[in-house]
Parts: C-alpha cells; sequence; structure tokens
C-alpha cells in the first residue's frame, strides 16, 4: 500500500463519496472526474519511508523539490547567525512530508498568517504565510520556513518548543505546493546548486564544519 499522510484523508475521501454518489445518481462521467481527483491527491499526499546514510554533520534537504535559490539569507537572519539560505520550490507533483534537517532541539516555532503570492517570488518568504523553525544541534543551530504558495492552502508544523527530533524525522507538510527556505551559519559548506533536485531526508545541503573546519 502506497504510504499516505493522514492530513490527506479529507481530500481523499470526499471526491470519492462524491464519485460513487455521483455513480449511483446516473452521473457515470461525473463519477470519473470525482475519482480522478482523488486519485490525484492520493498521489499528492504519498508520504514514503525515507532514509539516509550521510555523516552526522550532514544537513539533509527538508523538502522534494528543486533548488531555487542559494545566497544569502535576509538581514534579520543574518543577525541572527544563519547568513546563508537555501530555498526549495515544491511543485504540485513533489512529495510535500517535510523532514527535519538535523537532529536537535526546537527552540524557535512561531506560524505567521500572510499572503498567497507564488512560492517562486523573492518576495514570498517575507510575505506569504509561513511556520517559522529554529533547531539547535550539537554543530550548532539553523533554521527553516514552511512557506506557503498561490496553491497552498495550509502549512502544517508539526513540532512543539522544546520538542527534540532526529535528522530525517517528519516534522510536518505543506498542503498543495510551494517552498522551504532554509538558514544556515556561516560554518556551513553549501554543497548543492541551483536547479539541483532534492529528496525530504536524503540530499545532502550542506556540511556543518566546525570553528576549526574539520
Amino acid at each position: 500500500m502506497l504510504p499516505f499522510a493522514s492530513e490527506g484523508y479529507p481530500f481523499v475521501l470526499v471526491p470519492a463519496l462524491a464519485g460513487i454518489l455521483a455513480f449511483l445518481f446516473g452521473a457515470p462521467a461525473l463519477a470519473v472526474v470525482f475519482w480522478v481527483v482523488m486519485a490525484a491527491c492520493v498521489a499528492f499526499f504519498r508520504d514514503p519511508a525515507r532514509a539516509s546514510t550521510a555523516p552526522p554533520d550532514v544537513v539533509l534537504a527538508p523538502a522534494d523539490g528543486k533548488v531555487l535559490s542559494v545566497g544569502g539569507a535576509p538581514p534579520a537572519m543574518a543577525a541572527r547567525g544563519l547568513p546563508q539560505q537555501v530555498s526549495i520550490f515544491m511543485s504540485p507533483a513533489n512529495v510535500h512530508v517535510n523532514r527535519a534537517p538535523i537532529s536537535g532541539t526546537a527552540r524557535e516555532v512561531r506560524h505567521t498568517p500572510g499572503a498567497k503570492l507564488p512560492a517562486f517570488r523573492d518576495k514570498a518568504s517575507e510575505l506569504n504565510e509561513h511556520s517559522f523553525v529554529l533547531l539547535e544541534g550539537e554543530r550548532g543551530a539553523i533554521a527553516y520556513k514552511q512557506i506557503a504558495g498561490s496553491l497552498a492552502r495550509r502549512v502544517v508544523c508539526d513540532l512543539s518548543v522544546g520538542e527534540s527530533v532526529l535528522r530525517g524525522q517528519r516534522v510536518g507538510l505543506i498542503k498543495f505546493g510551494s517552498r522551504v527556505d532554509l538558514f544556515l551559519p556561516g560554518h556551513a559548506l553549501v554543497d548543492v546548486t541551483v536547479g539541483q533536485r532534492t529528496r525530504a531526508g536524503v540530499t545532502p545541503i550542506a556540511r556543518l564544519a566546525t570553528a576549526g573546519g574539520a
């Protein structure tokens, strides 16, 4: 059976039941439309198992998708000691379950309402609805934002302040498209390029080198 995120059940059951009713009331063509929608939702909310053998100092991708940008973080994040940013754009065809980039403790978790700009726009990180998580690990802190896009209706963050997570652990999802921004310290050695495809909990994004570079 296809691994499935529980958040998707309403999106699957409603068109499934609507299709059955349409068929029973003599509208088979409409029933097929509902069942196609159901199948699309099953595919969208798939939640495959993931594992990585990367060394402990490696930061893993928090999302499936394509690297949209690699560069400097906004001044507010740089001031917090996280001057580097990697943005991953998630199309509707991607798995939308998000995973912890590092093992650590959630020191900050907050949700910010906002706009529904297309997720690939630069201002989406600041203006769109998003959840922000700051994780503190053995080699320092990193942060990430789950950002809603023009199609996304809800950002789901499963973490609470003080909760500990393991790298690659499921930490939430974004319903119907969008983007995840990853904020890294200055000593992180980024190992991805724009346009590169990523898999949550599998693809190495950066290495958290120590102060001495080891």
